[in-house]
């Protein structure tokens, strides 16, 4: 499981025509849909639900879809985004009365489980969680807002999670959300991540193979390396 994906984040696409904008992302190379979930209560923003995941599905979607909670609480939206077609569904350990549980429920209901650390939140509520998770998600702005600028001390964390992978003998994508862009994403990878989430980097560009095809362009780099 060694393959970079990137997952462009739809909170940056044209809501106007949102199944045809995904279709033009998925058809320049974006390997995942990442798919923004904020409540106005945890994170100061109010995005999309349920409603707008199962449209992109029945739009003809079939790319695994990444759901990002930004919500409290979290239990019960999952039964909900799980049967909208969602592949992944992260959480924030800050939000949930009951980490494990919560995973529990993601996984009872068909889809990956994954924790979502914010640039302070400590390694800690990964001790006792890596059995169960599919997908750790490290945030490298606070979350909330598109467009912020990668927070340099967040390449740190990443490197000591990806060192807990590797020593957990899981195979758990290391994903990455915030400030992602063409040149930084070689240094981002060399710490460790695996799935990159990228909003107004490609959404705000005219050409979205060409932002993403210049990305993939720098992750060979540091495979061969």
């Amino acid at each position: 499981m060694n393959k970079f994906l990137i997952a462009p984040s739809i909170l940056a696409a044209d809501f106007s025509r949102l199944g045809e904008d995904t279709t033009n992302m998925i058809a320049a190379g974006g390997d995942v849909v990442h798919f923004d979930v904020m409540d106005n209560h945890y994170v100061p923003n109010l995005t999309i639900g349920p409603m707008v995941c199962e449209a992109l599905r029945n739009y003809g979607i079939t790319v695994p879809i990444d759901v990002h909670l930004m919500i409290k609480p979290v239990d019960r939206i999952v039964p909900a985004f799980a049967k909208a077609g969602a592949t992944y569904i992260t959480f924030h350990p800050e939000a949930s009365e009951h980490i494990v549980r919560t995973l529990q429920l993601i996984k009872e209901y068909g889809c990956k489980p994954g924790l979502v650390l914010n640039p302070a939140t400590p390694l800690t509520y990964l001790d006792y969680t890596m059995d169960i998770i599919d997908v750790i998600l490290i945030m490298l702005v606070n979350p909330g807002f598109g467009g912020q600028s990668l927070i340099q001390g967040t390449l740190r964390k990443l490197r000591q999670v990806s060192k807990l992978i590797g020593l957990s003998g899981r195979n758990i994508r290391l994903s990455v959300d915030g400030g992602v862009k063409v040149d930084n994403i070689a240094a981002i990878a060399a710490s460790g991540a695996d799935m990159f989430v990228a909003g107004s980097a490609i959404f705000g560009e005219p050409d979205y193979r060409k932002v993403i095809d210049d990305m993939r362009r720098e992750l060979a780099a540091v495979v061969h390396s």
